[in-house]
């Protein structure tokens, strides 16, 4: 387990520690092993909120933006999803399920089902409206509902991994470091840019549509500029 635990993130260890003392309940139970050999097995600390989110400075993020081309349909369908992710903090299956009748062009909104399964209305801004428009324009003709689509044939819907695809593919092309490559990378940062300019928590959570104000709390990490007006000197640096 020890071995096995070195290669694995805090959250995965976990799981993978729970799942082990489970199966030795298991094996006890059926009298395969001693009585209370699951308790050999040792606990795995894990403290909430003890870690900083993932994200990428906001330059970084508006050049990744940048540097889709808006004369291929791959490109304007990249810089779409790319927008979506940035803008709105969508999550990758929130993108991939975006629907033709979520879209009110007359109110500017956007309707997202989220993890809870509960349609909420998004405002769409202007950047995202003109980007998914572009998109639409110059998409194949089909009778797919979703609004975005593989580029090549077969032109069926976006499949489980695709949209981590796009966000991988901007990241390598643009040959910056980042702490993450996948499509939630993207939310931490809109979280974190928020934050940074001076927005609230409850804003925050609105926007990321959080069931639980503490899931939103280890953004309030990042607001460096307002943790240094409240922190207090540690006792040998007032000497």
């Amino acid at each position: 387990m020890i071995e096995e635990c070195k290669t694995l993130t805090p959250a995965r260890r976990l799981v993978f520690v729970r799942a082990l003392r489970m199966f030795m309940r298991f094996l006890v139970a059926t009298g395969r092993c001693r009585s209370h050999l699951d308790r050999s097995v040792p606990s795995m600390p894990h403290w909430r909120l003890a870690t900083l989110p993932r994200y990428l400075d906001e330059d970084v993020v508006e050049r990744l933006i940048a540097s889709r081309s808006t004369t291929t349909l791959t490109g304007v369908r990249d810089l779409a999803v790319l927008l979506l992710l940035a803008r709105l903090a969508l999550r990758a299956g929130e993108v991939r399920g975006l629907c033709l009748r979520d879209i009110d062009w007359a109110r500017g909104q956007l309707r997202v089902v989220g993890k809870l399964r509960r349609p909420t209305w998004l405002p769409m801004p202007q950047d995202v409206g003109d980007a998914i428009l572009a998109y639409l324009r110059m998409r194949q003709r089909c009778q797919h509902e979703q609004v975005f689509l593989c580029i090549q044939a077969p032109h069926r819907p976006l499949g489980a991994t695709s949209v981590r695809g796009i966000c991988q593919r901007a990241i390598d092309e643009l040959g910056v470091k980042t702490p993450g490559k996948g499509a939630h990378i993207f939310r931490h940062s809109t979280a974190a840019t928020l934050i940074r300019h001076g927005a609230t928590l409850d804003d925050v959570g609105r926007l990321l549509r959080h069931a639980s104000r503490e899931s939103t709390a280890v953004y309030a990490k990042v607001a460096i500029s307002a943790l240094s007006r409240i922190a207090q000197p540690w006792p040998e640096a007032v000497r």
